[in-house]
């Protein structure tokens, strides 16, 4: 299949890794200084020195069928995509970022016929350009593995070694994803630049800012989605206080603080914009 990646950081890399790998035609859609790596490798390499052959370009062919358009930018960039999206002629368009937002604007802004949304369980990053990844894997499907709407998507990423799953109510799992993230997000980005864990009040901070989130998404409607998400909500404070100051001692935590707090801002917003009086711990949070 023909497919593009708009947006070739490092989950977007890791997909197109994978499925170029696996036999598709990946072309990725890059600019400055990521779009001159490509230019000049004309792949997709690994820090172990794999790689995986792609096309490279500076803009969205607009008249070429895409089987798929993968955009893998930041919320807080989507708007400069959009109207390469509305022109393109892909079959199908899938986002896959965080949001709180509301996910009609993108489905109305590309049609509702090719409108897809997924979610990445991978952690991934870039050194030097060159690709470092770990894919979730389905043994750990209770915990979370990479999500879409399209049960074909779904097969095409699997067989390609992205273990996925589909989930129907995508809105109610992307609130509830970003309800638990962006307090977790805050904690990783104090842990990265202070260099050690959380205080006890931080870290009971933190754990009511989650609570609140997920209070948050119910009172607008949703279900807690996965399931197993619910029971977040319900743990006493001071479990989850101390289940959080022990995450936060693990090395890899200040790891995942590199990438700062632009993201965790973007969630938070929306949270307090949906529901400015029942937001109060959350937008103490923000960073």
């Amino acid at each position: 299949m023909k497919i593009a990646i708009v947006g070739p950081g490092s989950i977007g890399s890791t997909f197109a890794f994978h499925l170029a790998r696996a036999g598709h035609e990946v072309t990725v859609v890059a600019r400055g200084a990521r779009l001159a790596q490509l230019e000049k490798e004309r792949a997709i390499v690994t820090t172990d020195a794999q790689r995986a052959p792609v096309e490279v370009s500076a803009a969205l062919d607009a008249t070429t069928p895409w089987d798929l358009v993968l955009v893998t930018v930041l919320e807080s960039q989507v708007d400069a995509v959009l109207p390469a999206l509305q022109r393109s002629a892909a079959k199908q368009v899938m986002f896959m970022f965080n949001t709180f937002a509301p996910l009609d604007r993108l489905r109305d802004a590309v049609g509702a016929n090719r409108f897809a949304f997924g979610f990445p369980a991978i952690l991934a990053e870039l050194k030097d350009g060159k690709l470092k990844f770990q894919v979730v894997p389905r043994a750990l499907s209770a915990l979370q593995i990479t999500i879409v709407t399209d049960p074909a998507w779904a097969a095409t990423f699997s067989k390609a070694g992205i273990a996925t799953d589909t989930q129907a109510d995508m809105h109610s799992w992307l609130r509830t994803h970003a309800a638990v993230v962006a307090p977790m997000m805050v904690a990783f980005d104090r842990v990265h630049k202070r260099g050690s864990g959380l205080s006890w009040n931080e870290s009971r901070e933190i754990a009511s800012g989650m609570v609140e989130g997920l209070a948050l998404v119910r009172s607008l409607g949703h279900p807690l989605t996965p399931s197993n998400v619910a029971v977040l909500g319900k743990i006493p404070a001071p479990f989850a206080t101390l289940g959080l100051w022990l995450v936060s001692r693990l090395p890899m935590l200040a790891a995942l603080g590199e990438k700062g707090t632009g993201e965790a801002r973007t969630l938070i917003d929306a949270m307090v914009a949906a529901a400015p009086a029942r937001s109060s711990r959350l937008q103490s949070l923000r960073p």
